[in-house]
């Protein structure tokens, strides 16, 4: 697996077979997937992408039963809910993510929302987004995020950089909004970001794929690691390196290789 010509087949060959409109279904991205319009997607995405932590199953079932709650049209809610609305939301849990979490995180989608017309403005303040990596606007969105009177144990659901954080469901969420391509499982939604920017969401699973390939030297997940790992895949594809979050997650789920 050393020859980069052969990494890059074989890593080509997994993106392709996981990389399909029928990974969409078991797999949190169908929460978005269930809207057309543009802020819904956005706000279904980061819920999907947020709690997007433990049973693949349960993870769906209680994105599903938030926008139950929220009428299936999260935008409209968002902005004309009472308080009174507000009434099943009271004890959600979701493993850390409680009820105050969620309450803020409504909070925070309205003030947005309010000003802006895309989450994507929470990102990246500019026209284009300069950076070389998607670093700075998760440093942004995390600071912003915050930038309101907020519950200080929320602050754990947004990662950010600053902490060494891998950012795993916030890189994600990012592949969803900004990757497009004619299979369809991301949305692309988003065009001040270009897909070379992102970095490929990296947990422990993901790790262990990439130490065995010889893309990292340990299955530490944090931002260090990321970063390492996204200049590996950038080696066999400049333009769209996040593509290889399907190889890696697809050979971290259980495949033999």
């Amino acid at each position: 697996m050393n020859d980069l010509t052969h990494l890059r087949d074989f890593l080509d060959s997994k993106a392709v077979l996981y990389n399909q409109p029928a990974f969409i279904e078991k797999d949190p991205i169908s929460i978005p997937h269930a809207f057309t319009r543009k802020q819904d997607i956005e706000i279904s995405g980061l819920f999907a992408a947020v709690l997007a932590w433990g049973n693949r199953t349960t993870i769906i079932n209680n994105c599903r039963k938030l926008m139950q709650w929220m009428d299936n049209r999260p935008y409209d809610f968002i902005m004309h809910h009472q308080d009174t609305d507000l009434k099943p939301f009271v004890g959600f849990a979701h493993r850390t993510f409680n009820t105050t979490d969620l309450l803020y995180f409504i909070s925070f989608l309205q003030y947005h929302y309010k000003n802006h017309n895309s989450l994507e403005d929470a990102f990246v303040t500019t026209k284009i987004y300069q950076e070389a990596t998607v670093e700075q606007a998760l440093i942004h969105f995390h600071n912003y995020f915050f930038s309101i009177e907020h519950p200080e144990r929320t602050k754990k659901h947004i990662a950010t950089p600053d902490r060494n954080s891998a950012c795993k469901r916030l890189n994600m969420y990012l592949r969803w909004m900004v990757r497009s391509d004619k299979q369809g499982v991301d949305f692309g939604l988003w065009k001040k970001i270009q897909p070379s920017r992102l970095i490929c969401p990296l947990d422990v699973h993901v790790a262990r794929v990439a130490q065995r390939l010889g893309l990292m030297e340990n299955i530490k997940s944090n931002w260090n690691n990321a970063m390492h790992l996204t200049s590996q895949l950038r080696l066999l594809n400049p333009a769209d390196p996040a593509v290889y979050d399907y190889a890696l997650f697809g050979l971290g789920m259980g495949e033999r290789f």
